[in-house]
């Protein structure tokens, strides 16, 4: 457990002077439109503590704080809240941390993946009501690179300060959310005198499809560049096409549904999983398309993934070696009454509606997840850091979810921008260095999207620059404490190549 130096039982003593210009910012929001008013949030606080980390101790102040978010014409819409863990020392690089959603808090990564401290959370045999205590995280970047983590609009306690169809305007959406985040981070590095760092973005899920559009944003439009980009568990799928005539769709989940298998035998390997990748996107991928013009293909193809998955032969002869996730994850472990979970199909719970034609509950790692991330951030935020409040902290927003703007090209899983995106920052910058890195048995965004679509990048100069690597686990591969470790050494080693 990290330890603060001084006066840890009393962390209010610790917090900072009021920012005034943050006060003068947040009284006035009266909350234009809104039918009652929000009181302010609190100054920004800030409080000193240290962590064991390979056997030395780490000191780092932490700071939570706001950053307003103003309209066209200048007036405040919206207040963004960050946690930021800086460690004094000379040309010390800073790293922004984002995850997805649409809807959700940074802090997954920042308490389950590369924050100081850690909570656990989305591992199988986990209960939510277990203690939400935080220890010390082996897998922290902190030691090479200071950690902000931007709550986006409606997640943690950042809030709009407008009315909800307004607010679709100025921030639900693909395109708004990377302006105003983009000068998020803009203010963030002028506030505290940092435009001359080394600066990376990291983001997971749908801030891995955020991760690539806001480099290339900050590259054009706000005049900042990033040295290297981390992408966990991305939304980066190329576009799939219609699942009766192209067999992207199914090429997406058989790998990361093998994945599941073979760690389940003991057989997840780098190797044998390269196996499976080359006969995915070859004879399988042939196989499909030949469908009915070849009597063969469809048997063959059937006899295959029956061998590399384990599942019933019937299940995936009625399938016609086609395994659509929702039905993979009932048959998996229907003998036992369980459901596995698309973000790692080995963490399963017990499926409440059984005999129902469809899935009737959320899914296992979604529900387990918001109770320990929510009460170990607000007692960390409120106690332990001492910036007091009382408004409602949204590990994971629905409302957010529902209120996207999902329509068009730019969609919320539309991987075409973010790949696009992805392309022209690393043509504009020579220099930028990319590290995509997923679990093997994600379903929820499989690895083999951003396989194949890295795959079609051409190479601009060092053709290391984008690297695709994965490990064992799903989604939140990071829960596991040697894939969490092997992400670390694996952006250590990006960051130091600047």
């Amino acid at each position: 457990m990290a330890q603060p130096r001084k006066n840890s039982d009393a962390p209010e003593a610790q917090a900072a002077a009021p920012d005034t210009k943050a006060a003068a910012d947040a009284k006035p929001a009266a909350t234009p439109g809104l039918a009652v008013a929000l009181p302010p949030l609190p100054a920004d606080a800030h409080v000193e503590q240290s962590i064991q980390l390979e056997g030395k101790t780490l000191h780092y102040t932490v700071t939570v704080g706001t950053l307003p978010v103003r309209d066209s014409k200048g007036a405040l819409s919206g207040e963004v809240v960050y946690t930021a863990y800086v460690v004094e020392g000379k040309d010390r690089p800073v790293t922004f941390a984002f995850n997805g959603g649409p809807g959700a808090a940074s802090v997954y990564l920042n308490l389950g993946a590369i924050g100081p401290k850690r909570v656990a959370f989305g591992a199988e045999g986990q209960s939510p009501s277990d203690p939400a205590t935080l220890t010390d995280n082996p897998g922290t970047w902190l030691d090479f690179t200071d950690l902000v983590f931007i709550d986006p609009i409606g997640t943690g306690f950042s809030r709009s300060l407008v009315p909800l169809e307004e607010a679709k305007k100025q921030f639900y959406g693909p395109d708004q959310d990377i302006e105003y985040l983009s000068r998020n981070v803009y203010d963030w590095l002028v506030k505290n005198g940092r435009l001359q760092s080394h600066k990376y973005i990291v983001g997971e899920s749908y801030g891995g499809y955020r991760g690539p559009r806001l480099t290339a944003f900050l590259q054009s439009k706000i005049g900042v560049a990033m040295n290297g980009l981390v992408l966990v568990s991305p939304a980066l799928a190329p576009d799939t096409g219609s699942q009766d005539l192209s067999p992207i769709p199914w090429m997406l989940t058989l790998p990361s549904i093998v994945a599941a298998n073979y760690e389940r035998q003991g057989k997840l390997t780098n190797e044998n999983m390269a196996a499976v990748i080359d006969y995915t996107r070859g004879e399988y991928a042939v196989d499909l398309m030949k469908g009915n013009s070849d009597p063969e293909a469809t048997p063959r193809l059937v006899k295959k993934v029956t061998e590399l998955t384990g599942l019933d032969p019937t299940f995936v002869k009625q399938s016609g070696g086609r395994l659509e996730t929702q039905a993979f994850l009932r048959e998996e472990f229907r003998e036992t009454g369980k459901l596995g979970s698309r973000y790692d199909p080995n963490v399963t719970a017990y499926d409440p509606f059984p005999y129902n034609p469809t899935q009737q509950t959320n899914d296992p790692i979604l529900l387990s997840i918001i109770a320990p991330t929510t009460s170990a951030m607000v007692d960390f935020v409120t106690r332990t850091v001492g910036w007091k409040t009382d408004a409602r902290y949204n590990a994971l927003s629905f409302e957010v979810n529902s209120a996207w703007d999902q329509s068009g090209q730019n969609g919320p899983f539309a991987g075409s921008a973010s790949a696009t995106d992805l392309r022209i920052a690393v043509a504009t910058d020579p220099k930028l260095r990319v590290v995509i890195a997923h679990g093997w048995a994600d379903l929820s965004c499989p690895f083999m999207g951003s396989v194949l679509t890295v795959s079609q990048i051409p190479t601009m100069g060092d053709p290391t620059r984008v690297q695709v690597h994965e490990y064992p686990g799903g989604h939140m591969y990071y829960a596991r404490t040697a894939s969490s470790l092997a992400l670390r050494k694996d952006v250590m080693e990006m960051v130091s190549k600047h």
